[in-house]
């Protein structure tokens, strides 16, 4: 390796790790965003939240890599052409694709890397972070008694405190409801302070309370509805112990086998199989239902005339005659027997319909599944192949724009991901719906940006210096003196014409 390998190399390294983390960090964001409202109250330890964050952040890998490379590529040949590393280097007679070589020579091991990732770490990290986000909604908040508010997180109470003290772990002015009956508001406590506490097994809770009373709508039974009296019990007492049930609180570990059968679980060989499983299914639902149709009365009896029936072979062989003409048959008719024949013919239809409608909903689900083994097959290979893309588009870009740091390679590849992730999204939903091949649907962003990569490559090669804004200025500035010399001439020609402006000039 010579030292501009070893210069370039180390000069893409630092802000290729850099905007790996930073990009992932914004994905895990993003993340929290979403699931927020299922992750705050519940009382999580720091790790279960520590390994739902690893086994996200370890899903958006992938993702991830393609920008961060993009962004790299960006800064690192941004900063060369800035501090003009790149004009040293080719005035040394060092071409841009001589000096871009060692970095593709890494890109390459990079996209390998990411194919074995997404092939066999991915389909793991999906499946582990899936189950734990799945507990994770099963469990039940903790219990937080706010004062002033009836809590109602536990089965069959709801609790209202009045004040409390959390230092002493006192509650003053307790209402209890009890709802275990189900019947409504005909039990409560009230009480003027009390105790709280959670056994050492988290199985229950523990309420202390004292000088109270309970009050109990007892039940009538065979009674008429106007003549019911609706007897009560009260029942004082100066200390109360209530033993609350907790269980829904803690997180219950699933088995992560019932995952496994979901495409983002699987690697491209178990997804072949399931791929051609789900078309085998296909065909022979398919081919069953057809048959089924086929057998349906609208077929049956399409050759029957009312007030007799022509046996099926003799329907068939005169469906094969020139002498079975429908139209002949149908004006022999009487009136009644037209009419007859005519309700039959459009309840036929009807039912006929109605088959085809509910199989055909069925069979699009079906299709749609096996759509989304496809998108996720492909997704293998577009995402590693991504990481080639961008990086002979934010190569290029880098030596024509001449801008380090963050701020233009920022805003450039952000451009750049959001066109390549709009296009991705897009062919996805129209391979799911069956409007395209999972082939060209999930290519199409690879397709459309590799020719990009290609003649900025080009253009850089020769460089050109079509993203420089100086030369827009610099064109825009001609056409403006270019503009003003030709009124300045006119005004020449024209002496009434001419302004006290152009009389000082």
């Amino acid at each position: 390796m010579k030292k501009v390998d070893k210069f370039v190399i180390k000069s893409f390294i630092g802000p290729l790790v850099l905007t790996f983390f930073i990009v992932l960090i914004i994905l895990l964001l993003q993340f929290l965003w979403m699931y927020v409202d299922e992750l705050a109250g519940k009382g999580l330890p720091f790790k279960i939240l520590a390994e739902l964050l690893f086994q996200f952040a370890l899903s958006f890998v992938p993702t991830a890599l393609p920008l961060a490379i993009l962004l790299a590529s960006l800064m690192t040949f941004g900063n060369m052409g800035e501090f003009s590393e790149l004009t040293a280097l080719k005035s040394s007679g060092i071409p841009l694709q001589r000096i871009m070589a060692s970095l593709m020579v890494l890109i390459i091991l990079l996209v390998g890397v990411s194919f074995l990732f997404s092939n066999y770490v991915l389909p793991y990290s999906n499946q582990q972070a899936r189950s734990l986000l799945f507990d994770i909604r099963r469990k039940r908040p903790d219990i937080n008694l706010q004062a002033g508010t009836f809590n109602n997180d536990i089965d069959g109470f709801s609790i209202k405190v009045t004040s409390k003290d959390a230092l002493k772990n006192r509650l003053e002015k307790l209402i209890i409801y009890d709802h275990r009956n189900k019947r409504g508001n005909t039990a409560v406590t009230i009480a003027d302070s009390g105790y709280i506490k959670v056994t050492p097994d988290e199985t229950a809770m523990i309420m202390v309370l004292y000088n109270g009373n309970t009050f109990t709508e007892l039940e009538e039974k065979n009674v008429i509805p106007a003549e019911r009296k609706y007897p009560s019990r009260k029942d004082s007492f100066k200390e109360q112990t209530l033993v609350l049930s907790l269980t829904g609180f803690d997180l219950e570990r699933s088995n992560n086998e019932m995952f496994r059968s979901n495409s983002w679980s699987k690697n491209m060989s178990q997804l072949s199989n399931d791929i051609d499983s789900l078309k085998r299914i296909y065909t022979i639902k398919q081919n069953s239902q057809y048959k089924e149709f086929r057998g349906f009365k609208i077929y049956e009896g399409r050759n029957q005339l009312p007030g007799f029936a022509i046996h099926r072979d003799t329907s068939k062989a005169l469906a094969n005659t020139a002498k079975f003409d429908v139209k002949a048959i149908f004006a022999a008719l009487t009136n009644e027997e037209k009419k007859t024949a005519l309700s039959k013919a459009l309840e036929d239809l009807k039912d006929a319909s109605n088959y085809i409608e509910g199989k055909s909903e069925t069979m699009k689900m079906q299709i749609r599944s096996m759509k989304r083994y496809e998108v996720d097959w492909h997704k293998k290979l577009t995402l590693p192949f991504a990481c080639l893309i961008f990086f002979f588009i934010g190569a290029p870009l880098g030596a024509i724009i001449r801008k380090g740091g963050l701020g233009t390679p920022a805003v450039i590849s952000i451009f750049f991901f959001v066109i390549w992730y709009v296009i991705t999204i897009t062919g996805e939903k129209m391979v799911e719906e069956g409007l395209v091949s999972s082939t060209t649907g999930m290519w199409a962003s690879s397709l459309i940006l590799l020719p990009v990569g290609i003649f900025l490559t080009y253009k850089a090669s020769n460089d050109s210096v079509i993203l420089n804004i100086d030369t827009y200025i610099s064109f825009f500035r001609k056409i403006k003196d270019y503009l003003y010399r030709i009124t300045i001439q006119g005004n020449i020609k024209n002496p009434d014409n001419v302004t006290i402006e152009d009389e000082q000039l």
